[in-house]
């Protein structure tokens, strides 16, 4: 299966900053760049910045980011799910995973989480896959933020939104686990109906429930 790669890039005016937001990245390019010391949610800066150039290299790896200067200031990763995890069970090529989505503290409130997700599914390039990510309360920065967990999920809801995302439903126990945690989707216009049922199974391990 060929993933369809098409490189594009914007620039994003605000009264504080000129950013520019583009992807995917190549592997070659993204290394000319720095990460900015905030990013640190999931790794520290260095490290995360490694993994990002890791998944760039993938042949399905996605890498978006918004950038000031040089400086990475944000990001946003699509890869295969994780061999470990149940998403990656069915063996299906057409089924990626919005992974990380991550802002610097004073780049956010902007809207590049937004932005950067909608050049990700400019071109019509992610309309051969079915896109989905897993939403967990326990990786949400209520501190920094502010939210309740049910505000948060709200915003993160509405986001995945604007690429069409939809909240699906699943019987896995990490998602069932809490309320707040759920399933997003968006199934391309030409994925097949095979895959769309091999998804079914995958999300679904007790039949009866689909």
């Amino acid at each position: 299966m060929e993933h369809l790669k098409i490189y594009q890039s914007l620039r994003y005016s605000h009264s504080d900053y000129e950013l520019i937001l583009e992807g995917p990245v190549p592997p070659e390019q993204l290394r000319t760049y720095t990460m900015h010391a905030d990013l640190d949610a999931f790794r520290r800066p260095k490290e995360q910045f490694e993994a990002l150039v890791e998944i760039a290299e993938l042949p399905e790896g996605r890498i978006i980011v918004a950038r000031d200067g040089l400086q990475i200031v944000g990001y946003v990763t699509f890869h295969y799910p994780d061999e470990l995890e149940r998403w990656s069970e069915g063996g299906m090529i057409d089924l990626i995973e919005l992974g990380a989505i991550e802002v610097a503290d004073a780049y956010r409130g902007l809207g590049l989480g937004k932005k950067m997700i909608q050049l990700a599914f400019e071109q019509e390039q992610m309309e051969n896959v079915i896109t989905f990510t897993t939403e967990y309360y326990w990786h949400w920065d209520l501190e920094q933020s502010g939210l309740s967990v049910w505000q948060y999920r709200d915003m993160m809801e509405k986001l995945m939104k604007c690429v069409d995302m939809v909240w699906f439903a699943t019987d896995d126990p990490e998602i069932c686990s809490h309320p707040a945690n759920c399933l997003m989707v968006r199934i391309g216009k030409n994925v097949p109906l095979s895959s769309v049922e091999q998804f079914d199974r995958v999300r679904f391990r007790q039949r009866f429930m689909y």
